[in-house]
């Protein structure tokens, strides 16, 4: 498969306005507001940009919980040893010791900003078991609102400080792509890098349709969530569109795993027309007891794995796959009803009410779910302190691969990582400053090759080429026919007369949802063999061989190569 070729910047007028800041943080869920409260303080102007509104980050969207070794039962090494398992051979076990050792402390900060956890009958924080964990470690708050209540605490510390002088917020801007200088030919590397220099955006909702401004800093924080929509059915919300992974590409970055998919398996089947973000059925319902059955009522995990439903995600979704494949249904079922109606409405809330806005009373009926896309062990390549390869830029979250994940996240580690490398990355950045690091950004250079934009109405037919050549079971054809399905879309949208879009929201959005499409079929593509949630039925067992990353990164025409 030819390697395909990306624009290395979008289609957008010149800024109009600018700005400067000694650090942009992009982002406003768990990882970003974290990053930008811890960085408040250590540098003298942080800049917070979030596409929505400040609380409408993916973390509001998480219901299952934060996971921590909290008990006084259980261990940091415990908790390491079922990630690793989890990550099937991929996670990198220094950055896996980071979480689990640093996590306690970082979510007992999160009680101490103000988030209000469960709590059991002692008074302490109440733990619950999830899909891949053998021990009781999550925290929920609300019963199945856990990433609401953290979210409305870090969106309090914000607020309490939105008038500080060394903090501004900036609602409702989309961030376009990350400004870079030029490169650095005294490096010894065979290619000089380009530091940041800071971001341009586009602010909704005020001023004129296109207000594109540039903020220089020579620090850019990216914390924007996961690739949500680059599938036909998610549970991500719309905002999801790959901005912070496709800009972060489009620098210069090398990101990495882009191939691990983690499909959530219980997500509400709303028939075969659904498309957008799904109602997710948390995995915590399966750590309450409850079972999975096929469409005759067979319950079918306990011969699929020893932890039956509570195996980990990729186990749990291939196998609902095999089962419809079996049964010729689209769907399975989730059965609650044994828990007791009480019970579920008093332990999970949201999914009740949720449900019956659906018309189904899971207290009376099983719930039908099938597997869709869910979170994204990939992203943009950094170090234990978030650090990418491009000097100057940071990811943190679901946006940075760590190498906590690997192959497969483990359920409920995902806040957990957002908030401890997000904490980790503002205290370097505090480090960097002190030790005499830039203070101010580099002067903005262009980046070489044309750039790009993609018609709104492109994303439709982008979507069901990943979905149906990357989704949970794919092959070297499958992933063949998506690419070129890809390669067949049009990129100059802005140049063509015979195309009805310009640069605008839906196009940038729709731009940064193929470019990373792309490169995940690419990242796909070239891993030749099955592992966590990578899943290829040409090649259907792990390869030792493959117990490496799959790193890409755009050469200088543009070009996805290997690194």
């Amino acid at each position: 498969m030819t390697p395909p070729r990306l624009a290395r910047a979008l289609a957008a007028p010149a800024p109009g306005w600018t700005t400067a800041a000694d650090a942009v943080v992009v982002g406003s869920g768990i990882a970003g507001l974290t990053a930008a409260l811890e960085l408040r303080t250590r540098v003298p102007r942080v800049l917070l940009v979030t596409k929505g509104e400040l609380s409408s980050g993916s973390t509001v969207w998480a219901q299952g919980g934060i996971a921590a070794a909290l008990h006084p039962d259980d261990t940091p090494e415990a908790h390491l040893s079922d990630t690793l398992v989890a990550g099937g051979g991929l996670s990198d076990p220094t950055a896996v010791r980071v979480l689990v050792t640093q996590g306690p402390d970082r979510v007992r900060e999160l009680v101490a900003r103000g988030t209000s956890f469960d709590v059991g009958p002692d008074g302490g924080i109440a733990l619950t078991r999830e899909g891949g964990h053998r021990a009781d470690r999550i925290a929920h708050a609300g019963g199945d609102a856990t990433g609401a209540e953290i979210s409305r605490a870090l969106v309090a510390q914000i607020d309490a400080v939105r008038h500080d002088p060394g903090i501004e917020v900036i609602e409702n801007a989309l961030v376009l792509d990350v400004l870079t200088g030029a490169p650095d030919r005294r490096s010894s590397l065979s290619r000089p890098r380009r530091p940041v220099a800071g971001v341009t955006l586009h602010v909704r909702g005020a001023g004129t349709r296109d207000g594109v401004g540039a903020v220089l800093a020579p620090v850019v924080v990216l914390a924007t969530g996961g690739v949500g929509q680059v599938f036909r059915s998610s549970t991500n919300p719309p905002g999801a569109t790959s901005d912070g992974i496709a800009a972060a590409l489009r620098a210069g970055a090398a990101v990495g795993d882009l191939e691990f998919v983690q499909f959530h398996p219980t997500v509400l089947w709303l028939g075969l027309g659904a498309k957008g973000q799904q109602p997710l059925i948390s995995e915590a319902v399966r750590g309450e007891g409850a079972l999975l059955l096929d469409v005759d009522g067979h319950r079918f995990m306990p011969a699929e794995h020893e932890l039956a439903e509570l195996a980990p995600r990729d186990v749990v979704a291939h196998a609902i796959v095999r089962r419809t494949a079996a049964t010729g249904a689209d769907h399975v079922l989730l059965d609650a009803r044994h828990l007791g109606a009480g019970f579920l409405r008093r332990r999970f809330p949201s999914i009740t009410a949720r449900l019956a806005d659906h018309g189904i009373d899971w207290t009376e009926e099983p719930v039908p779910v099938a597997p869709a896309q869910h979170y994204h062990s990939g992203g943009v390549v950094t170090d234990l302190h978030g650090r990418t390869s491009v000097p100057g830029l940071y990811a943190v979250g679901e946006v940075a691969c760590t190498g906590v994940h690997g192959a497969n996240r483990l359920a409920s580690n995902s806040l957990l990582e957002g908030l401890v490398f997000a904490h980790r990355a503002a205290r370097d950045v505090a480090r960097r400053y002190d030790d005499g690091g830039p203070r101010t950004a580099p002067e903005p250079v262009d980046r070489p090759g044309p750039t790009a934009l993609v018609a709104a109405a492109a994303r439709s037919r982008i979507q069901r080429a990943t979905s149906d050549g990357a989704g949970p079971v794919r092959s070297a054809e499958s992933l063949g026919r998506a690419a070129a399905a890809l390669a067949d879309v049009r990129t100059d949208a802005h140049r063509a007369s015979d195309v009805v879009a310009g640069p605008q929201a839906a196009e940038w959005e729709t731009t940064n949802v193929h470019q990373v499409a792309t490169a995940l079929v690419r990242a796909a593509a070239l891993r030749a063999e099955s592992r966590g949630g990578h899943f290829r039925t040409d090649f259907p067992a792990p390869e030792p061989a493959w117990e490496r990353r799959v790193a890409l990164a755009l050469d200088d025409d543009g070009t996805l190569s290997q690194r």
